[in-house]
């Protein structure tokens, strides 16, 4: 029988369709986290949220900032991104570990609306797979100087490697992560360490290093554009909330633990991070001499000249530099490539209105993520980041906005995250085109059309725009698009979180999913179905929403508790 016969295509789909039925595998893609899922305690969510920091990307920007800029205005710009990132991660990292949704989910309740976190999707899934790529290009630097492996084939071995570690979620990354994590930090503090030792003079020569085509002195466009380089890496928050999602509940936590390791693992991800920026600066400044600027951005090139400081034989110092490298960027691109397969997952169930399952996307990502390693992307790296974070950046300060002051100051956006299609519209303009203006507008900015200074500082044009259109478009629209209709389950869970760990049968398929993944009437199935029921249900056209069935609503709202077989 050929390999691409109807037999053979049958028990493939059928594979595919088992992987997909698999918790283990499918990580709740599609949907809200369960309770009876989540067995982590807070510091195991946080040290595995932490384990994808272990990237060496990090070095890459501070160095290419460096050496583009000079030391002293690199040092201002990270610093001047870090905490631009660390405050806009916290209402996310916040919401995202209180309701147990994933950045995709979370997006459709903080004014994006069901359709219209599609183009977030997007935005995000190009992150993950822009930063595989990097990441992969800086792992296949460290095997050619090694191994003598070609670039080519070191891009394909670094990405496949990942696909194993992968494949089976949480489980495997959370114990990955964690047995990982020691070496890792030991390797990373040793460089520093021996240079501080032997040559501690190097520190203070560094903050007057002028890079290639920078100077010494502070420069405000100089900043302007090192931070909207660094800024490239604010949608990382999305990846540290694809582990923060399986929180335990806050409620049953203690408020410290609970508390401590959403704000380490959420935006405190950025201290680590800048730190590494920090690092790859100097580490550049250290080499350049010896190897020049283009491969001083290097990792591989950094940590050699680290380790060869005080590990005087060549062979042993390109070992424990090589080791340092490949551990890291498996680290991360384990994450990088499950975050990505969520977010695909996510946007073709919207659009399609099917799910073979996260393992189909994982392929698709990691074959995007090819293509741009073969295509040099590491030559450009400095153009790409610092375009993708003026779009970025609107989509997180739309979010934020909406969180902070939709929710929390103005109360027009419902206190909790709605994500299911039955309950949603599916654009609502508050975040969707509060987005769209900052982004259009700063890339605009981004070519020079509005001067030198603007054009250095766009991202955050890009968020102040969105910062300040959510409000106004939730005041104008007097938060007619949240909800197209309301949710009495939700409403229920808001006065009785316990009541969340209860279950629901869907009728479609015959299985029990907890409250809040519940769609609580559907009249198209004739009964409660779950969130990916409704997701992937072609031909409904929304008749839950429609006039008629939303006169029902205060009705089974009062007998909710007698007729609902929950248990």
């Amino acid at each position: 029988m050929s390999a691409d016969s109807p037999a053979t295509a049958d028990r493939r789909w059928a594979r595919f369709q088992d992987w997909a039925a698999r918790d283990n595998i499918e990580d709740y893609s599609l949907r809200y986290a369960p309770k009876a899922f989540r067995r982590w305690s807070p510091m195991a969510c946080a040290v595995a949220a932490l384990g994808g920091i272990a990237y060496l990307a990090d070095y890459s920007i501070g160095a290419s900032v460096a050496v583009s800029h000079g030391a002293a205005s690199a040092v201002i710009a990270i610093l001047v991104a870090a905490v631009t990132i660390f405050l806009t991660g916290i209402p996310i990292a916040y919401y995202a570990a209180k309701y147990n949704l994933d950045m995709d989910l979370l997006t459709r309740g903080a004014g994006f609306g069901y359709f219209g976190s599609t183009l977030t999707s997007l935005i995000y899934a190009s992150f993950c797979f822009i930063f595989f790529a990097l990441e992969g290009s800086i792992m296949a630097q460290a095997m050619k100087l090694a191994f003598h492996i070609p670039l080519p084939l070191g891009y394909v071995i670094g990405s496949l490697i990942i696909i194993p570690l992968v494949l089976f979620g949480m489980s495997a990354l959370a114990r990955f992560q964690v047995w990982t994590q020691p070496l890792w930090l030991i390797l990373f503090a040793t460089p520093l360490v021996m240079i501080a030792s032997t040559d501690p003079g190097a520190f203070e020569k560094f903050l007057s290093w002028s890079g290639s085509g920078g100077t010494a002195r502070v420069s405000a466009i100089a900043v302007g554009s090192g931070a909207g380089v660094a800024l490239s890496l604010i949608a990382q928050i999305g990846e540290q909330v694809d582990y923060l999602r399986f929180m335990p509940e806050k409620s049953e936590t203690s408020p410290l633990r609970w508390w401590g390791a959403v704000l380490a693992a959420g935006p405190g991800w950025v201290i680590l991070g800048a730190a590494k920026q920090l690092c790859g600066a100097f580490l550049a400044f250290y080499v350049a001499g010896q190897v020049g600027f283009t491969r001083a951005t290097e990792p591989i090139e950094q940590f050699l000249g680290g380790y060869g400081s005080v590990l005087h034989s060549h062979a042993a110092a390109l070992t424990v530099a090589t080791i340092m490298v490949l551990l890291s960027q498996v680290k991360i691109n384990v994450t990088n490539a499950y975050s990505g397969s969520l977010s695909w997952s996510n946007f073709f169930s919207r659009v399609l209105h099917i799910h073979p399952g996260r393992v189909v996307w994982l392929g698709l990502h990691i074959a995007i993520a090819l293509a741009l390693m073969l295509g040099n992307m590491f030559a450009v790296l400095n153009t790409i980041l610092g375009f993708y974070s003026n779009v970025a950046i609107a989509w997180v300060g739309a979010i934020v906005a909406d969180l902070v002051i939709n929710k929390g100051i103005l109360k027009i956006s419902p206190p909790y995250i709605e994500f299911k299609r039955a309950y949603l519209y599916p654009i609502n303009p508050v975040g969707f085109l509060s987005m769209l203006a900052g982004s259009v507008a700063s890339v605009i900015a981004y070519f020079g059309a509005f001067g030198p200074m603007l054009q250095a500082w766009s991202p955050y044009l890009a968020l102040g725009i969105a910062v300040v259109l959510t409000p106004i478009i939730a005041i104008v629209t007097k938060g007619k698009y949240y909800l197209a209709r309301p949710n009495p389950l939700r409403e229920e869970i808001e006065k009785e979180p316990l009541w969340a760990g209860q279950t629901l049968l869907d009728v479609v398929d015959g299985n029990r999913y907890e409250l809040p993944d519940m769609v609580h009437d559907c009249p198209f199935h004739g009964g409660p179905i779950s969130s990916l029921t409704c997701t992937l249900t072609k031909s409904c056209h929304e008749e839950c929403q429609s006039a008629a069935y939303r006169d029902t609503v205060s009705a089974l709202k009062l007998g909710l508790r007698e007729t609902a077989p929950v248990e």
